[in-house]
């Protein structure tokens, strides 16, 4: 056989390398699509500045001490975010263990063994008749003793790997933004609970003044029953309205005590008494809100930011996935001593080392890395989508805010002059009353209608209030 030269190995080398790049590239082509960022330039009702209540600190725009008390520490107890707390650093993790994919992998090892081999085989009949050096024959059985350094790398030629990595840091970054998107909602969903067990307080003290002035109103009909002026049907029909009162009373105890214990929940700790506001909640004040424009939103919402860098993650995970059909290459060393006797083990003549490197590329059956590229495709185009939903979701809900809050302020102006209508009707009503020029049906509906043009107003408040919290939320606000 003619033996080939030293020109001609390279040359095959070259021609096989080639051959597996081309066989590589032989790559299923991808689909990709571009996301779609643009915003309207201002939020419909909304006038156009760049002023945003968003970036306010929830200590700034939440006034209340015994609120701020409550959002501090769920920030600290909250079960679910501490859960994802977690997360993030499973992420962190992540992100040292891709790190080390694309570096060196270096080892130290060594071991002792023990072999004794038939002498009627072929080493057997080999190590009887060798000689370590003259006149002193190979020992038996033969004890082995070994001490070295071994190394393995892969060379990303492609950036599989390094991509691999960038794809753990985007999602780590979309980690901490899912954390603080969370944060955003906990301190909304507290201060809405807040203000919804502010307004119970309120209503169950209309309910009480209400049971005293149905009281006196009763008292006045029994009276006239014993005058003859009514019957005894009057009297029943006052205090069936009297008892119906004392019962919404123990249903809104009852609502006071699960929205304590909602916060109690959010806030991380066992039912207790929420310390709370006592003054008069009808004459709170929602904070004066900036929308600011809608371009702004891609930076201040934790949501938006999150699925950004879910998307760049995709992306990453394409080119990661692609890389795939090229051809990897990689190096394995190794450096150490080896004798049969500790005595020789460091001798130069127990020196021993190797280096080596393969080239291998997918040739045949390719179809698991075809369906991985085709599945990190597909994601990509789906984290685009869902990019673009959380935009246009965003958008959507401060609009909805803005639009809520001046609708509420117009319709609180009204129900209030029916509520110091309705009022003034009910006293009205018991003097016409007491001068037989009313039935007492009139007296009944005017001071039911009153009591709920009260509840109506304390719940228009309330709303007031949520549309100030769910505006601050929805403009990214909370987490800062």
């Amino acid at each position: 056989m003619k033996k080939l030269n030293k020109n001609q190995v390279y040359g095959f080398i070259a021609i096989a390398v080639l051959s597996l790049g081309v066989v590589g590239c032989k790559a299923t082509s991808s689909v990709e699509k571009t996301e779609d960022k643009t915003v309207p330039e201002m939020f419909a009702g909304a006038t156009k500045d760049t002023l945003n209540s968003g970036v306010i600190s929830w200590k700034t725009y939440f006034k209340d001490a015994y609120l701020q008390s409550l959002i501090e520490t769920a920030l600290k107890n909250n079960q679910e975010l501490n859960i994802t707390m977690q997360e993030i650093e499973i992420s962190k993790s992540e992100i040292k263990a891709r790190n080390g994919e694309y570096l060196p992998f270096v080892g130290v090892g060594a071991g002792a063994s023990v072999d004794k081999v038939a002498r009627f085989t072929n080493i057997g009949a080999m190590e009887a008749t060798t000689e370590i050096k003259p006149g002193k024959e190979m020992p038996e059985p033969l004890k082995d003793f070994k001490l070295g350094v071994y190394a393995n790398w892969e060379i990303d030629i492609w950036k599989k790997l390094r991509n691999g990595k960038k794809a753990a840091v985007n999602r780590y970054l979309s980690s901490v933004e899912g954390k603080n998107f969370m944060v955003t909602n906990l301190v909304a969903e507290i201060a809405n609970s807040y203000y919804e067990l502010l307004a119970l307080d309120n209503q169950l003290e209309i309910i009480n003044q209400n049971i005293e002035i149905q009281s006196n109103a009763l008292e006045i009909v029994k009276i006239q029953k014993d005058a003859a002026r009514v019957t005894e049907l009057a009297v029943k029909k006052f205090e069936a309205e009297v008892f119906k009162t004392k019962s919404l009373q123990f249903e809104v105890l009852q609502k006071i005590v699960e929205t304590e214990n909602r916060i109690n929940f959010l806030v991380g700790r066992y039912p207790q008494h929420v310390d709370r506001s006592t003054g008069t909640f009808n004459d709170m004040v929602p904070n004066v809100v900036s929308a600011g424009i809608p371009s702004q939103l891609l930076s201040n919402r934790p949501d938006i930011r999150q699925a950004e860098f879910e998307l760049a993650a995709s992306k990453l995970d394409v080119k990661s996935a692609k890389a795939r059909f090229y051809p990897s290459l990689g190096i394995s060393a190794g450096i150490g001593y080896r004798a049969f006797d500790p005595g020789y083990l460091f001798k130069p003549e127990s020196l021993l080392y190797s280096i080596a490197g393969d080239l291998m590329a997918p040739l045949i059956n390719r179809n698991a890395i075809k369906a991985s590229y085709n599945t990190a495709n597909a994601k990509q185009i789906q984290a685009v989508y869902k990019y673009e939903q959380t935009i246009l979701n965003s958008y959507i809900e401060v609009a909805n805010q803005v639009s809520k809050i001046s609708n509420l302020e117009k319709s609180y102006s009204l129900r209030t002059k029916q509520v110091e209508a309705l009022t003034n009707s009910v006293s009205i009503s018991n003097e016409l009353f007491r001068s037989a020029r009313a039935d007492y049906m009139e007296v009944l509906l005017t001071q039911r209608d009153a009591l709920e043009s009260k509840f109506d107003l304390v719940d228009t408040k309330m709303q007031q209030l949520n549309a100030m919290v769910n505006i601050y939320r929805a403009l990214g606000g909370g987490w800062n």
